[in-house]
């Protein structure tokens, strides 16, 4: 149990860390992923629970034999390059028809280890309760999770990953065939104890009440939706890497171990508490600009802002929240457990109420919701049934009997319900604007931002909390560049002074809001590569840099990486690398075979400018890196801000064999050379760690557009 757990969840981020660079490197990709392996426990358990009805032992043995052999068959899981995706359409459903295909059989058989081992453990042992099995299964799952990030992810490439654990699979399978053999040759075994001390007793002795089985339900699906829309949360804010994956998943396993191990260790009334302090604590977070201004008026001056939105803060905070929340869905799962007899269906609710939350946020809300709204709801209901809790214990221990503490209480309750209902309402509130708009690859907003002068009125067009784009609106300025693009950025030098006389090629990964087409002079060709289609009809509509272009405009809808490696030879003159800004990193754009693509693709004269800017990670030594690899020279350009609407700090890097152009008076003015970090890894498809450039800031919004 324990070696089938520890494969059943480092599988998880094996496959999908391989699978990641050809679908953009969304966090949808994850989630798509954790929908698939609900999916499959849901199958694995409710496998398990078809076969623990056969009466004869020597029949469950036999099925169990022959589907670990065929699943012996599909092995290794490493993918090949056919399963790469032609094009950006229907993602979800060829990530789920892949993961079927390559993992399908051994993940199932995995899932249904668990409660088919326990269901045999208690017809061999009647008086030993089996349900500290389920908590043993649940360490080896969070073992597995804890040593991705630090052991193997930093130690294998993805293919030495994917032989490692298809060769534990084959010991796994060892032993779980030997198991199988044993159970062949016992027997008749035991039937279903007709009680458990350990569990509560079913009402009627006769099977779980449809308000049981609701209660299965519901509670593993509240605890599944937290863990997914806190996932998608973090990944939006620093990058969607396996250690942010893992975090969550990690803190949601702990709070299964801690439940299932005994049932004492869960203590309604303080839980209960702990997460409605914690979700009130996370909930004052996006208001605190506003109680500095209140506690200002009443003469006090206290800096909230700055430790309310660092990163680190904020994260540990919903670290914090998923764990006491997960806690509290376990914890009353767990009171509300059968006994023995009724243990795999019991498992099967729990994992069809995971199935239902996970696909819940991987599948419905993208279509139904323009934001990431299930978060915040998700929060608020967390909140509601933990302060349920709490007066429901109250009222049975009677532990408020003066009416001034009573009284008192419900005060406290109803202000702290207001702060919880504003708070999530305001962090919804705030990706509102002109236009919202989400799918597979998050959640696009266009908003208008205004300083008091009109001159620097401005839309933006913002990917989570990532600015993609600002034009301002005065007739005069419209066609200016702005932010990261503006006159004196990396990009902005290079498009300004290579060929000034003459026609250029410019290739661009990442369209945002179209702002470098502004640079664009008659006889130039941009051609812009971008995998998400909302970004391209939200830059047509809400932004006219692309259309007040003087250059030839084209688009290509696709992974940038993917388009380019199939299309010959274009000979750009300027390849602009722009997906690096804001808060996520699809690092299979930064890897030794990445740049090979790259260089293929332009002139031999031709410049790579690789925009860096990033809040929480230091790019500088991996592009180095890439460039001493291809004898490329390479520089930096560090931007300060000049204006506050019309510039931002920015951090580009150009890799050219063109030594002239590095000569420019413009170039070699802005220009510096940071220096290679020692011992520094190569990037590459197969291995890349961000651990070592994690540098997290002091507040993550960009000054700019606070």
């Amino acid at each position: 149990m324990l070696l089938g757990a520890f494969l059943l969840f480092q599988v998880q981020p094996v496959i999908s860390k391989t699978i990641l660079p050809w679908f953009g490197g969304s966090p949808a990709v994850w989630t798509t992923c954790l929908l698939f392996f609900q999916l499959l426990l849901l199958a694995g358990y409710a496998f398990a629970d078809w076969l623990t009805r056969w009466p004869q032992p020597r029949q469950q043995a036999r099925i169990h034999l022959s589907l670990l052999v065929l699943a012996l068959l599909t092995l290794p899981i490493t993918p090949g390059e056919f399963w790469k995706p032609a094009d950006g359409a229907y993602p979800a459903g060829r990530i789920l028809l892949l993961l079927t295909a390559k993992i399908g059989l051994p993940y199932f058989l995995l899932a249904s280890t668990s409660p088919l081992l326990q269901v045999w453990f208690s017809r061999l042992y009647p008086d030993r309760s089996p349900y500290r099995l389920y908590a043993l299964s649940n360490a080896g799952s969070l073992g597995a999770l804890l040593t991705y990030p630090f052991l193997v992810e930093p130690a294998m490439t993805t293919r030495t990953q994917g032989i490692v654990w298809s060769l534990l699979f084959a010991l796994f399978a060892a032993c779980c065939g030997w198991l199988t053999f044993r159970l062949w040759r016992a027997g008749p075994l035991s039937p279903p104890p007709a009680s458990d001390s350990t569990t509560a007793e079913l009402v009627d002795g006769t099977g779980p009440s449809w308000r049981q089985r609701t209660a299965w339900l519901l509670w593993p699906a509240l605890s599944c939706v937290l863990l997914m829309a806190v996932t998608n949360h973090l990944c939006q804010d620093l990058a969607v890497v396996p250690l942010l994956w893992i975090a969550p998943l990690s803190v949601y396993l702990l709070s299964f171990i801690i439940c299932f191990d005994h049932e004492g260790w869960y203590h309604r009334r303080r839980f209960a508490l702990a997460a409605a302090l914690v979700v009130l604590l996370l909930s004052y977070l996006p208001l605190a600009g506003y109680f500095e201004r209140f506690y200002a008026q009443m003469g006090l001056t206290l800096r909230l802002t700055p430790v309310a939105k660092h990163i680190a803060v904020e994260s540990l905070v919903f670290l914090a929240a998923l764990f006491l929340l997960c806690m509290v869905c376990h914890g009353e799962l767990v009171r509300r457990r059968p006994r023995a007899g009724q243990l795999t269906s019991f498992y099967l609710s729990v994992a069809a109420g995971g199935a239902v939350g996970g696909a819940f946020v991987a599948v419905v809300c993208p279509l139904l919701f323009s934001s990431y709204v299930e978060l915040n709801a998700a929060l608020l209901i967390g909140f509601l049934v933990a302060l349920a809790l709490l007066v429901r214990e109250i009222r049975t221990h009677r532990i408020l009997a003066s009416p001034v503490l009573r009284f008192s209480a419900i005060l406290a309750g109803w202000l702290a319900t207001a702060v919880v209902c504003w708070g999530q309402f305001d962090r919804w509130d705030a990706e509102r604007g002109i236009a919202r708009a989400r799918n597979f690859y998050g959640v696009l907003a266009v908003r208008e931002r205004f300083a008091g002068d009109p001159k620097y009125r401005g839309r933006v067009l913002f990917h989570g909390n990532t600015v993609h784009g600002y034009q301002l609106l005065a007739e005069d300025d419209k066609e200016t560049p702005t932010t990261y693009y503006s006159t004196n950025s990396g990009v902005g030098l290079i498009l300004q002074h290579f060929r000034p006389d003459a026609p250029i090629r410019v290739g661009a990964v990442g369209l945002g809001a179209g702002t470098i087409a502004a640079y664009g002079r008659p006889g130039d060709l941009y051609r812009f590569y971008e995998i998400n289609p909302l970004v391209i009809d939200m830059a047509r509509r809400y932004f006219t840099f692309i259309d007040d272009s003087e250059a030839t405009i084209e688009m290509v809808l696709g992974d940038a990486r993917l388009s380019l490696e199939r299309q010959s030879p274009q000979q750009y003159d300027v390849l602009v690398l722009d997906a690096f800004s804001g808060d996520t990193i699809p690092v299979h754009l930064l890897t030794r075979e990445a740049m090979e693509i790259y260089l293929r693709q332009i002139a031999e004269d031709g410049v790579i400018a690789v925009h860096i800017s990033n809040r929480h990670v230091n790019l500088i030594p991996v592009v180095i890196e890439l460039a001493e690899h291809f004898d490329l020279p390479s520089v930096l350009i560090r931007q300060a801000q000049a204006d506050r609407f019309r510039s931002t700090p920015s951090d580009w890097m150009l890799l050219t064999r063109n030594q002239a152009f590095l000569e420019l008076d413009a170039i070699r003015s802005a220009s510096s050379y940071p220096e290679r970090w020692p011992a520094f890894p190569l990037w590459t498809d197969q291995y890349n760690n961000l651990l070592r450039i994690l540098h997290p800031p002091l507040v993550r919004p960009d000054p700019v557009f606070d």
